[in-house]
């Protein structure tokens, strides 16, 4: 089992409308409001490829319970700690033209009591899963150090762990050693003290993160696909081309397949196909953290993947290179 971790969920809106004029009446054409927050549409993705995968997180007051109902009837199971605040609201505002505006509430705080509550739950769901994903922001009144806690907690229970975030939350969770992280290019440039002016720089500062202890990293590189170091190797994936309907989640998309294929023990390359196809496919439905499972499968044979990177003394690798921890 996949565990999925959202200590920020939200009630995902969609408004799909001709166009987002300031200070104008807009009337919408269509709405799209589900379960949202990056780690569900990590599970939801799971979930939609046949992979049993449970979420987690905060949840509370109507909009949580709006989620919890919403998981229910999308198959998806779930065990939420229940807060007094009320979970959140995020708005994707999607043009004709494709264009979108997101307006993201920030959350309730969360207590002290309630940060208790979700050590004591993941413990239980860690030692039932293969992979844990952490996922997203972190709410008020959460220390920046509080994945790194819940890491240790996952990784203690024997679970692989992932971790999805972004700014001072990712940097302190990533003392944790997590297994696999998602930067951008700016905070792998933030670890290394320096700009990185070209994708060979890129390369090198992803293979000097994996000599700090961390295994695998992917980095998206928007249109021209993703550069990934794992364990002293690094590979060039190339997304296939398509006519984009809305790359909202798509992110979370390619997370989800790295996921899967983690947790199915397949080689690098495939894992890296899966969340590449994942992703893609996202991009090709209306809503985030949606895709269609024969898109997945068609796109699988159109991702391009290409090893252009040495091998380091520190890492001890299987002889399928597969996507598990390797670390000696």
């Amino acid at each position: 089992m996949i565990v999925t971790v959202t200590l920020n969920a939200a009630i995902d809106k969609t408004y799909h409308l001709p166009a987002l004029a300031a200070g104008q009446v807009s009337r919408v054409d269509r709405v799209y409001a589900e379960p949202g927050g990056k780690g569900i549409n990590v599970a939801r993705v799971i979930a939609l490829q046949g992979v049993p995968v449970l979420a987690t997180g905060f949840a509370g007051g109507s909009n949580g319970d709006f989620i919890e109902r919403g998981l229910t009837r999308q198959g998806i199971a779930h065990d939420f700690v229940k807060i007094e605040g009320e979970s959140r609201i995020c708005l994707n505002i999607m043009d004709q033209d494709g264009v979108s505006t997101e307006l993201l509430e920030p959350g309730p705080t969360i207590a002290g009591q309630e940060m208790e509550a979700m050590r004591q739950k993941l413990a239980l769901l860690a030692a039932r899963a293969k992979v844990v994903a952490f996922s997203g922001s972190l709410p008020a009144g959460v220390p920046k150090s509080f994945y790194a806690e819940l890491i240790g907690i996952a990784q203690k229970q024997g679970a692989v762990v992932f971790l999805d975030t972004s700014g001072e939350a990712l940097m302190r969770g990533a003392e944790a050693k997590p297994y696999f992280i998602k930067p951008n290019e700016d905070e792998v440039a933030q670890w290394l003290g320096h700009s990185i002016e070209d994708e060979n720089a890129l390369k090198q500062g992803l293979l000097w993160l994996n000599e700090t202890g961390l295994p695998c990293i992917s980095v998206s590189m928007g249109a021209q696909g993703s550069l990934t170091a794992f364990h002293g190797a690094c590979y060039r994936v190339r997304a296939p081309k398509v006519d984009a309907v809305n790359a909202v989640g798509s992110g979370d998309a390619y997370v989800a397949g790295m996921a899967i294929g983690t947790a199915q023990g397949l080689p690098v390359e495939e894992c890296l196909r899966l969340a590449t196809a994942s992703g893609t496919a996202n991009a090709l439905t209306a809503r985030a953290g949606y895709v269609e499972p024969e898109d997945v499968k068609r796109l699988l044979g159109e991702v391009v993947v290409e090893r252009i990177g040495g091998e380091s003394s520190h890492y001890k690798k299987s002889s399928t290179d597969n996507c598990r921890p390797a670390l000696l």
